[in-house]
């Protein structure tokens, strides 16, 4: 199984991330890859964009994980943003998301793509988990909070 920790770097740890809506974020998120990763911007949004359309991503009590394959990859990228505000998302308790992580996996990735949405699912329903997570400030603290909570 996938750990997720293998595929997530400090520097896709985003905080104070402001968006208007899904839309938006989604865009920051494809800026974001073609400045760390070099890829091509719109095929993240569009991936991304498109697998909302079938259904929400969003978990409820403030996190969503929104997820897609993106022909341009070649690895597993995993990105957390913590929104401020946080935003409306479709979620099933009603509120506003604030947590992000979100799942880039290359086309033929769909049984890793699966054990990580599980791996992600499972940690943020532990309300211990976001509580640690919330007290956290910066991008090392929060990425050391995940290792420490998927061991």
């Amino acid at each position: 199984m996938a750990r997720l920790l293998d595929h997530f770097d400090e520097r896709d740890i985003l905080l104070h991330v402001r968006a208007r809506d899904k839309r938006q974020l989604f865009e920051a998120i494809g800026l974001h890859m073609e400045w760390a990763h070099g890829i091509p911007p719109d095929s993240v949004a569009t991936a991304l964009q498109r697998r909302e359309a079938a259904g929400t991503t969003a978990l409820g009590h403030g996190v969503a994980i929104p997820h897609a394959r993106v022909k341009a990859l070649e690895q597993v990228l995993v990105l957390y943003a913590r929104l401020s505000p946080p935003i409306a998302f479709d979620t099933p308790d009603g509120q506003p998301v604030s947590d992000v992580v979100c799942l880039m996996v290359p086309a033929p990735a769909t049984q890793e793509h699966l054990d990580m949405l599980s791996q992600v699912a499972a940690l943020f329903s532990e309300e211990g988990f976001r509580a640690a997570l919330h007290r956290r400030t910066d991008a090392a603290q929060i990425r050391e909070t995940f290792g420490a909570w998927t061991r």
